[in-house]
């Protein structure tokens, strides 16, 4: 008798979503699958002594307000009062368990490497995309480089963050959401970037 229950195998949160072809490169896309990811939560007053300990451990400091600061593969974004979410580049299986060994006794961390998904998101006609997604002003003098937000898109619940610009000068965002809500996001980005076209890089992978 065959196994009615073969191996569950690992897919990426946006494998196989479908994009309309077209000759237009309005927005451009890359899946950051394997990106490491933990929300941290400050203890009660230790956030003084908590913005201490991540700057002196790891070189970096702790935004106050919606703001990204990065050192290196980490990268830390205020998402609410006492309350950050902090991404590496160094894949999901390290990041949690080195904040919890450095600041554990000055916050709560909680992996969520494999709970959020995250785009990366480009293109000339980025900025008009976004315009139908998410109820904040992402024109370049209100939302800054390092700037982030916590907000919804397509009433999904969102954090999103502006990187550096790209070579061509066009506005380079990531955005992540609960992993459940990546197929309903899809959808909702490929239908607002579809006047503009939308491109699917290769998935921008980290080691796990």
């Amino acid at each position: 008798m065959s196994n009615p229950y073969p191996a569950l195998i690992s897919r990426a949160p946006f494998a196989d979503h479908p994009v309309n072809p077209s000759e237009l490169h309005g927005v451009t896309v890359s899946d950051r699958d394997g990106l490491g990811l933990a929300i941290v939560l400050v203890r009660k007053d230790k956030t003084a002594a908590l913005a201490e300990r991540i700057r002196s451990h790891f070189d970096i400091e702790l935004p106050q307000g919606p703001q990204r600061t990065t050192a290196g593969e980490l990268a830390l974004a205020g998402t609410g009062p006492g309350a950050w979410l902090a991404t590496s580049e160094r894949g999901r299986t390290a990041l949690a368990q080195s904040l919890r060994e450095t600041i554990g006794d000055l916050a709560s961390v909680s992996d969520q490497s494999d709970g959020y998904a995250v785009l990366r998101l480009s293109g000339p006609k980025l900025r008009a995309t976004l315009c139908k997604l998410i109820p904040i002003d992402v024109h370049p003098r209100t939302f800054r480089i390092g700037d982030a937000a916590t907000t919804v898109a397509a009433h999904i619940g969102v954090t999103v963050w502006r990187l550096e610009d790209g070579p061509d000068g066009s506005p380079v965002f990531e955005i992540a959401m609960y992993r459940s809500y990546a197929g309903s996001f899809w959808h909702a980005l490929s239908y607002s970037a579809a006047e503009f076209g939308i491109v699917v890089y290769d998935s921008i992978r980290t080691e796990a």
